[in-house]
């Protein structure tokens, strides 16, 4: 694990200065995340009035001539440079507290899952940030969710939560974010999250890459994050060409597909058709649970397109759901794994959801949870994420089974995600 990462105040024009735990911001409110919406909304030149927004987007695409021809054009930026700290001071806002209060008196992990979004956004804009520019010309949207991994499972609803963030490895057009969540507690701030992004930069229109600013560590903990920020490349690359989607399962995989059929054998036929469900099972087809959304402009994102993080929120809450109905009892998560944003989500459109449990092991759950749009006049599917989330449990949770080949290739599919989580812990 590496070391955390800690700066000084940076003095970054563009950098959202903490929050400090009184009561009030700098406009006279509760400082909650809605300081850093606005900010992005200044960035773009967006606007809260659905109409005006259009037109502000239309506006963007005057907003071309001022991309950069090749990264060689844009000075280098420094780690500290898209430093960001953030507090949400749940402790000292009741009306906000309302907002992230979830049944069991916890917080709510998909508001998390949208506060997350909205700043690793703006932080890979304070690195690309041209104070000369009054509007950016670049339209950074999230590409994947590489990893977020639980350091604590209790967050506390009325104490503040602090987030810090900046960049750690720069491409040609995409950027790694690297963001720390914390909580007051007992006097100190304790660790509860880390998670890792990976934004891409576009044109004004969104429709073709654009170059960003090249990054240049400084000393040996800031060159050891950005060499992890090349190895989290690397894999990424191989566990894409290693997909099963792709390629066939390991010579070990396949043993272990046998072994699932053979157990699920009925011993008093000699049939490959019959089946047996053994004790203390569930059939893969039986643990899933599926949703629907109709995406209205409320949910919208500085681009007129609909929010990342509202899809990670409601993909999160969909497979909690899952998670609970199957375990018999509340879990909590662990990690999130490897979220790919395949495909923008336009305003209108009609989202469905359908959770799995895909792998189970002991007290662990490990749920597939894949989202995709329904064009009601074609009835086209066009797949637009997946994810994938870990949760754990108080008691050992049933095997889950599965029966044809496709559900044998999710079960290798979510053993080979609930592995790298363990990996990592």
């Amino acid at each position: 694990m590496l070391p955390r990462f800690c700066f000084l105040r940076s003095v970054a024009s563009l950098t959202m200065r903490a929050f400090s735990r009184g009561p009030v911001s700098l406009q006279g409110k509760a400082p909650d995340m809605s300081e850093v919406r606005n900010r992005l909304r200044e960035i773009v030149g967006a606007s809260t009035n659905w109409r005006d927004h259009q037109q502000a987007l239309a506006d963007r695409l005057s907003l071309s001539n001022q991309l950069a021809g090749s990264q060689d054009e844009l000075p280098v930026r420094r780690m500290k440079d898209s430093y960001i700290e953030v507090h949400l001071p749940l402790g000292t806002d009741p009306t906000l507290r309302e907002k992230y209060l979830n049944y069991h008196k916890g917080v709510r992990f998909g508001r998390i899952l949208e506060d997350l979004d909205s700043l690793a956004v703006l932080i890979c804009y304070s690195h690309t940030h041209n104070k000369e520019l009054q509007r950016s010309p670049l339209s950074i949207v999230t590409a994947l969710v590489d990893k977020i991994d639980m350091r604590k499972q209790v967050i506390h609803p009325d104490c503040d939560i602090k987030f810090t963030g900046h960049v750690t490895w720069v491409g040609k057009t995409s950027i790694e974010a690297k963001m720390h969540m914390s909580q007051y507690h007992d006097g100190a701030y304790t660790p509860v999250l880390d998670a890792t992004f990976v934004m891409v930069a576009r044109d004004p229109e969104n429709k073709r890459a654009a170059f960003v600013n090249p990054l240049k560590p400084e000393g040996p903990e800031e060159e050891e994050l950005f060499q992890q920020g090349e190895i989290n490349k690397t894999r990424r690359i191989e566990l894409s060409t290693a997909s099963l989607l792709k390629v066939a399962p390991t010579a070990e995989e396949r043993k272990i597909v046998h072994s699932l059929f053979l157990n699920t054998l009925d011993t008093k036929t000699v049939s490959f058709r019959s089946r047996v469900l053994p004790p203390n099972s569930v059939w893969m087809e039986d643990a899933k649970v599926k949703g629907l959304e109709i995406c209205h402009p409320q949910e919208r994102n500085i681009f007129n397109r609909i929010f990342g993080g509202f899809l990670m929120r409601k993909a999160y809450e969909l497979g909690w759901a899952n998670a609970c109905a199957y375990g018999g009892c509340r879990p909590n998560l662990i990690a999130v794994d490897d979220i790919l944003f395949q495909k923008p989500v336009e305003i209108g459109s009609l989202l469905l959801l359908s959770s799995q449990v895909c792998y189970t092991e002991g007290n662990y759950i490990q749920v597939r949870v894949h989202t995709e749009v329904l064009d009601p006049l074609t009835r086209h599917h066009n797949t637009t994420n997946v994810f994938h989330f870990t949760f754990v449990t108080d008691k050992d949770v049933p095997n889950i089974v599965p029966q044809s080949y496709g559900e044998s290739m999710l079960y290798l599919d979510g053993k080979r995600h609930f592995n790298q989580t363990l990996e990592s812990q």
